[in-house]
C-alpha cells in the first residue's frame, strides 16, 4: 500500500489527540464538541453533510451494476 505523507500526519495527530484522553471515545467526543461550540462562537461555519446522495449515472453506480453476479449451486 502506498504511504501518503498528508494522511501518516493525519493519523499522527489523530494518535496524539486521542492519546490525550486516554483513548476514551467519550473523552475525545466532548472535547470536539467543546471546540466546534468555540468555532462556532468565533463565527465559524460548519456544513452539514447531505444524507442523500444521488448515484444514479455516477461511475460508481456504473461500476457496482457491470460486475457480474455470481451464481449459487446448490
Amino acid at each position: 500500500m502506498l504511504n501518503d505523507e498528508i494522511v501518516d500526519e493525519i493519523r499522527t495527530i489523530r494518535e496524539k489527540h486521542a492519546a490525550q484522553f486516554n483513548f476514551d471515545l467519550r473523552a475525545i467526543f466532548e472535547d470536539l464538541k467543546k471546540s466546534e461550540t468555540k468555532h462556532l462562537a468565533d463565527g465559524h461555519t460548519f456544513i452539514t453533510p447531505s444524507t442523500t446522495y444521488n448515484l444514479s449515472g455516477s461511475k460508481l453506480q456504473q461500476a457496482r451494476f457491470s460486475l457480474p453476479r455470481r451464481r449459487i449451486i446448490p
